[in-house]
C-alpha cells in the first residue's frame, strides 16, 4: 500500500507542507530511534470471548539500543483529552525522564506489557528496588514501564489479552533503525481512524540549517475520528467519501476513539521543552479533522536523543548543553511535529489494507485512488 508522497499529488504536497522529510521519512530518522512490532492475527468467525479473533499486536519504540534505564533519556508528556488507560505517564511529568521503552498495544493488554517491560529491565539492571551493590550512591528506586494505548475491540477480542512477555521480546529483537512498517502492523493491526482501517503510521521533517538542521521523527497508532470528519492535505475528505455501510455497523454512532503520537528529535532540549513540542502535536492532529472526542484518550510522549541522563548519576552537578530559547529554532521545531504528526496519520491510513476482524466485523482500506481523484479536482479551491 502506498504512503501518502507515493501518491500523483507532487505539486499539492510541495504547497501544503513546507519543510522536508528525512531520509526515510519515519521517526527514525532521529539518529538511534529503533522501531519494533509484533502482529497477531488469529482466529476467523464469531467472538469467544478470551479465546479471539485476535486483531492485535504490541509496537516498541526504543531511543536508543542500550540500557535505557541506565541511560535515561529526557522526555515529556501532553495530555489533549485523558480517556485512556496507559501506564507510566505521571512519573515522566514529574522527572522529566524516560527509563523504559514506550510500548503501544490494545487497551485492556496494557499491564500484561507493564509487567513485560518490568521483567526486561530487572533482567538488565538487577539493583532496581534493592540498591546498588557499591557505593551507596542511590536508595532503592524502582522502574517506570511506559506503555500507550488504543482501544482495538471492533476487530479484536480484547477481553482474550493475548499480548504479554514472548511477544513483547519479539518486537525489541525486531527493532529496526530502518524503515518502518506501517498500517495493519504491531499496535495498530486492529485500530481504525475516521471509520476506516488506521493502524501504525510515521513521518519526520529536517528544519533549516540556519536554525539547527535538527530533525523530528513522529509515529501514530491511530484509533480516532468519525467519516464526517476527515480532512486529507486540507480536502475535507469526509464531506464526499464515507466507509461502506458505516452508519449500520454495531458502535459506529460512537466512534470517536484515541490516539498515541510519538515524537523523536535529535534537538538538545529539556523537559519543559519537550513538552511544548508534545502540545504542538494536537494542531498537526487538527489537521487532519480531530477534534479530540469526550470519550477519546489522545496521548503524546516527546523525547530528544541528543544527551543521555545516567543512572546512577556520575556527580552532584553536570554540565550540559541544551538549546536557549530561541524562537526562532524552536518555531521551526514547532512546524515539524504539526507537519510529521499530519503526514504519520494520513501514511497510517493509506498504507492501511481492509481488515475483517471479530463477528464479520470489517474496517476498508481507505479508497486511494478515489481520494487523490477528489483532491486533484479540488486543488485550485485547496489554495486560493
Amino acid at each position: 500500500m502506498p504512503r501518502v508522497r507515493d501518491l500523483e499529488l507532487e505539486d499539492v504536497i510541495h504547497r501544503w507542507w513546507r519543510l522536508p522529510p528525512g531520509p526515510k521519512n519515519a521517526i527514525t530518522d532521529v539518529a538511534g530511534v529503533a522501531v519494533g512490532h509484533f502482529t497477531l492475527i488469529e482466529g476467523e468467525g464469531p467472538l469467544h470471548r478470551g479465546h479471539g479473533p485476535f486483531r492485535t499486536g504490541v509496537t516498541i519504540v526504543l531511543p536508543h539500543l542500550g540500557n535505557l534505564y541506565a541511560e535515561k533519556v529526557p522526555a515529556a508528556v501532553t495530555v489533549l483529552n485523558g480517556f485512556g488507560k496507559s501506564t507510566g505517564l505521571e512519573q515522566i511529568r514529574e522527572l522529566g525522564t524516560l527509563e523504559t521503552p514506550i510500548a503501544l498495544t490494545s487497551t485492556l493488554n496494557v499491564p500484561r506489557v507493564a509487567d513485560a517491560l518490568i521483567t526486561l529491565a530487572l533482567e538488565a539492571n538487577p539493583h532496581i528496588g534493592v540498591g546498588f551493590d557499591r557505593d551507596g550512591r542511590r536508595g532503592y528506586a524502582t522502574v517506570n514501564p511506559v506503555v500507550g494505548e488504543t482501544n482495538d475491540g471492533y476487530l479484536n477480542d480484547v477481553h482474550g489479552r493475548p499480548i504479554g512477555e514472548r511477544h513483547v521480546r519479539e518486537a525489541i529483537a525486531s527493532a529496526t533503525q530502518g524503515t518502518v512498517p506501517e498500517g495493519v502492523v504491531g499496535a495498530g493491526t486492529g485500530t481504525s481512524c475516521f471509520g476506516w482501517k488506521g493502524g501504525i503510521g510515521t513521518a519526520s521533517r529536517v528544519i533549516p540549517q540556519e536554525v539547527g538542521g535538527y530533525t523530528v521523527g513522529v509515529l501514530v497508532q491511530t484509533n480516532f475520528g468519525r467519516p464526517e470528519e476527515f480532512i486529507f492535505l486540507g480536502t475535507r475528505v469526509g464531506a464526499f467519501l464515507r466507509p461502506p455501510n458505516v452508519s449500520s455497523q454495531p458502535g459506529a454512532g460512537s466512534l470517536g476513539g484515541s490516539v498515541m503520537v510519538i515524537i523523536a528529535t535529535d534537538a538538545p532540549l529539556t523537559a519543559r521543552q519537550l513538552g511544548r513540542l508534545a502540545r504542538r502535536a494536537g494542531f498537526g492532529l487538527a489537521r487532519t479533522g480531530s477534534i479530540c472526542h469526550a470519550d477519546s484518550g489522545d496521548y503524546v510522549i516527546a523525547f530528544s536523543t541528543a544527551y543521555r541522563i545516567p543512572d546512577p548519576p556520575q556527580a552532584h552537578v553536570v554540565p550540559r548543553a541544551w538549546l536557549e530559547q530561541e524562537s526562532r529554532v524552536l518555531n521551526a521545531l514547532f512546524l515539524a511535529v504539526i507537519e510529521a504528526v499530519e503526514e504519520a496519520v494520513l501514511n497510517s491510513l493509506t498504507t492501511a489494507h481492509t481488515v475483517v476482524g471479530r463477528d464479520g466485523h470489517v474496517r476498508y482500506a481507505l479508497p486511494v485512488e478515489e481520494v487523490v481523484r477528489q483532491i486533484q479536482q479540488n486543488r485550485s479551491s485547496t489554495f486560493n
